[in-house]
């Protein structure tokens, strides 16, 4: 069974990153743009990860430019842009695709089906921007949450997987 520890990928810094260093930690994955409505939701996912790191939490943030050049900047230009605006601590990648042809192979099989906690998980494209991934400590996919769902809104299904929750 594939997992998150058959995936590497570049951090912002230029870095390769083995994206198994990551399995048994619960795992946020958002692909994130600068300019984009729901770019304030950095916000809320930067308060999840300091929230919930202690107990195993760690959000991941993968730019992409592929919803109308809505993430236009170097990684440097929104390695600083995270970091001023949002105070964003959490580890960012390098800017990827998501959908198509070009996606990173994370993205892949981050969109193909999953069978998650609440049931099947649709393969399907990724719509928009701040698309969010929910994994078990065991690396694969619980949960998919639209861009719409703000990540105050995930403090739940991140305890469940934490295992503060039954």
């Amino acid at each position: 069974m594939t997992t998150l520890a058959d995936f590497t990928a570049t951090a912002i810094d230029g870095s390769d990153t083995d994206l198994g260093r990551y399995v048994g930690q619960v795992v946020l994955i958002v692909n994130t743009a600068s300019k984009c409505g729901f770019t304030p939701q950095y916000d809320g996912l930067q308060e999840l990860q300091s929230r919930y790191r202690e107990e195993g939490l760690i959000v991941l943030g993968f730019p992409c430019d592929q919803f109308n050049h809505q993430e236009p900047g170097t990684d440097a230009e929104i390695a600083e842009f995270c970091s001023t605006s949002f105070g964003v601590d959490f580890p960012m990648f390098s800017k990827v695709e998501v959908n198509g042809e070009g996606a990173h192979p994370l993205y892949q099989w981050l969109t193909g089906a999953h069978e998650g906690v609440g049931g099947p998980i649709e393969a399907a494209p990724i719509g928009w921007n701040f698309t969010k991934f929910l994994l078990g400590r065991d690396g694969t996919v619980r949960a998919r949450y639209a861009s719409e769902v703000e990540p105050g809104t995930l403090a739940e299904p991140v305890e469940e997987a934490l295992g503060a929750r039954g």
